[in-house]
């Protein structure tokens, strides 16, 4: 259950909710529609307390960067199953993406001069598109116990 702050960027802000039904429709401007989005990520807010917070923070972040930003919020229930996709690892995180690919991941609560520099070097055309994650940097083998002794 969204928390009434992440809630209301739907209700009040007219903000989309998107799943795995809704990504790619949204992700593909309309005519006329500015080519980036600021997707949230919000996680639980009860174990994320910064989600309320980063919830404030993206529609202000949307009015500063009008025109060239879409702004919508991955439903709380989808985010798992999305997050891979946009190389989200922690929540909340704000993804910046040109179509479908992700160009930046903001997690957690950042300074607003940190937010601005980094959207404003997301919007650059020559702003290059994220890596796919590699995946865990730790594998974990545990031995293989013998059958001949």
């Amino acid at each position: 259950m969204p928390s009434p702050l992440v809630r209301a960027l739907s209700e009040r802000h007219g903000l989309p909710v998107l799943d795995e039904s809704t990504i790619d429709v949204f992700l593909a401007p309309a005519a006329g529609e500015p080519a980036h989005a600021l997707i949230l990520f919000a996680g639980d807010p009860t174990q994320r307390t910064e989600s309320n917070d980063v919830a404030v923070i993206l529609p202000e972040l949307l009015k500063a960067f009008a025109g060239a930003l879409r702004g919508a919020v991955v439903a709380r229930a989808a985010e798992d199953r999305l997050k891979s996709g946009f190389n989200v690892v922690v929540a909340p995180s704000l993804v910046v993406a040109r179509g479908t690919e992700t160009i930046d991941v903001i997690a957690k609560v950042r300074d607003w001069s940190e937010y601005v520099m980094r959207i404003r070097a997301a919007l650059a055309l020559e702003a290059p598109a994220m890596l796919a994650s590699p995946g865990p940097k730790t594998e974990f083998r545990f031995p293989t116990p013998r059958t001949d002794a």
